[in-house]
């Protein structure tokens, strides 16, 4: 049965988002599993750029495609699925924050905490995929003020357009082409210099914790469904 749904997801890898979504909405709800594969990625690194908490980025994530899912119904096409999708993440990562800043205003700032922005102790699969040059990335993005996190995020680790990452961001284009300025200027000339296309092993979201995501989304899914 496993096999034969890999193979029926494998057939509909190269359809669009589109096509994938009018499958979905038609009943075929393992394919939404081609959705979630495609932008995990990208949803980990927005989301992480705002809440700076890896664990958090999963649950919001998982929140994200839930959502979704319930309101696909709702996708006008106005703008990429990939950008209402990126919005919706966006929107819950931001909720968090506010959340976690109104329940930690009585409470003295952890400055040590505040500097333990990567993981000590990554997992084999996180050393094979991740370069020391990725790391250095990942330290000065996550150093940067929340204002322009999302923006580098988006625009230089991800590469999406300036169009793109307003819409995603609900922000004018000249004010991503400011923030984006001012967080390139904040990080040191060099380190841009030695990163390089290591950028692209940065901030990885594969394997373990990407299946884990994956069954979590299935597992609320059918609880809806029931």
């Amino acid at each position: 049965m496993e096999a034969t749904e890999s193979l029926e997801r494998a057939n509909f890898e190269g359809w669009t988002d589109l096509q994938v979504i009018e499958q979905v909405m038609a009943g075929n709800t393992a394919l939404y599993e081609i959705i979630m594969r495609r932008y995990n990625q990208r949803l980990y690194r927005v989301t992480l750029a705002i809440l700076r908490d890896g664990s958090e980025a999963e649950d919001v994530i998982q929140d994200t495609y839930v959502r979704a899912y319930q309101h696909l119904d709702q996708f006008a096409g106005h703008a990429a699925f990939s950008t209402w999708l990126t919005r919706i993440a966006v929107h819950e990562a931001l909720r968090r924050l506010h959340l976690r800043d109104r329940d930690q205003q009585m409470d003295e700032p952890d400055e040590e905490g505040a500097m333990n922005l990567i993981e000590t102790s990554p997992d084999p699969e996180q050393r094979a995929s991740m370069v020391e040059l990725g790391q250095l990335l990942e330290e000065a993005v996550l150093e940067l003020p929340s204002q322009y996190r999302s923006v580098i995020m988006l625009r230089d680790v991800e590469e999406m357009s300036t169009a793109e990452t307003a819409a995603a961001l609900e922000l004018t284009e000249q004010n991503v082409k400011v923030r984006l300025h001012r967080g390139r200027a904040m990080m040191r000339d060099h380190l841009y210099a030695r990163v390089g296309t290591g950028g692209k092993t940065a901030f990885p979201f594969m394997g373990t914790r990407c299946d884990g995501v994956v069954m979590g989304v299935f597992a609320r899914l059918r609880k809806l469904n029931s």
